[in-house]
């Protein structure tokens, strides 16, 4: 297992093909400022033209950085998001993407995490994430269910399935590091049924029971499982409002050295789960911005598209 220094190196150079002169930008926060020195300093031994800012951090996952981080987000070639919330689904990280940077997220990172998950045969990881994201992109109708007692169904038709390879060569590439999943929006009105989250979700970590969610016209209309359930009731009822109980994403966990964690980088590409997500989808193919982002992890699932079974 490569240490620290080497888990920064591998993921400047094979992911994001950083060389002597280009110019990144380390964006990071008060929680997580000694992993993103981490990454300060492997660009600076590769020659990079680098810069290293700290801002404090966010709320909640989405909700956007400074006017001036998103600046000069917009302005280097390679971003590395190290924060402890999200940053992926924000219109700072949306319109560096446009100007031409490369973007790698890792919200909620960890030393721990980075050296056991960054160690992987792209090539194959790529492969199986661009096979499932061809069979989202193709398909016109999800039926997801697991022993836990998930049972939704919802439309895809027309959306595009996104590939997160981890290899972010090209001007405007973004994803997350770790990386492993393929991932789509769900269309805006149609889920409905149960959805129970038994492995974790964002900002809540492990669950110590599993959390049953009513979805009804795309939205989480109700939910049960005692003191997360609660939790969550406050975050997606009373504090963001109608858009943050969205359905915002399938998502289909293929890193095979990823593991359940809590912490949702890793666990959204542990291979052999589904992760539903609650929020905005705005910034992959959907048409809700919400000032959140919530993954479920699902385990054992069953996925079904247009009547053949995916897992």
């Amino acid at each position: 297992m490569p240490d620290l220094a080497q888990a920064c190196r591998l993921a400047l150079v094979e992911c994001l093909a950083v060389t002597t002169g280009t110019t990144v930008l380390i964006v990071t926060d008060t929680d997580l400022e000694p992993l993103g020195a981490a990454f300060f300093q492997a660009a600076r031994e590769l020659e990079a033209e680098t810069a290293c800012l700290t801002m404090l951090s966010r709320d909640n996952h989405g909700q956007e950085p400074p006017g001036m981080v998103a600046a000069a987000m917009g302005q280097a070639q390679v971003a590395v998001l190290v924060t402890a919330k999200s940053l992926s689904h924000t219109r700072a990280r949306r319109e560096a993407n446009i100007a031409g940077a490369r973007i790698a997220s890792l919200p909620g990172a960890t030393a721990d995490m980075l050296q056991r998950t960054l160690a992987v045969d792209y090539n194959t990881l790529a492969a199986d994430c661009e096979h499932y994201a061809a069979i989202l992109s193709g398909g016109h109708e999800v039926h997801l269910t697991t022993p836990a007692g998930t049972d939704l169904t919802f439309s895809i038709a027309g959306r595009q399935g996104h590939p997160d390879t981890g290899l972010y060569r090209q001007p405007g590439a973004f994803g997350n590091l770790p990386a492993g999943e393929a991932y789509i929006a769900p269309v805006e009105g149609t889920a409905r049924g149960i959805l129970v989250i038994d492995g974790a979700l964002a900002g809540f970590g492990v669950l110590e029971q599993p959390l049953r969610i009513e979805v009804q016209g795309g939205q989480a209309v109700a939910v049960g499982g005692g003191r997360e359930a609660r939790l969550l009731e406050e975050t997606i009822f009373n504090r963001y409002g109608p858009a943050s109980r969205n359905i915002a994403e399938l998502g289909i966990g293929l890193n095979p050295r990823a593991r359940l964690t809590g912490r949702v980088l890793e666990d959204e590409k542990v291979r052999g789960t589904v992760h539903i997500a609650l929020g905005d989808n705005s910034t992959f193919g959907g048409r809700v911005e919400a000032p959140s982002h919530l993954d479920g992890i699902l385990l054992q699932p069953r996925l079904v598209v247009d009547g053949q079974p995916v897992l």
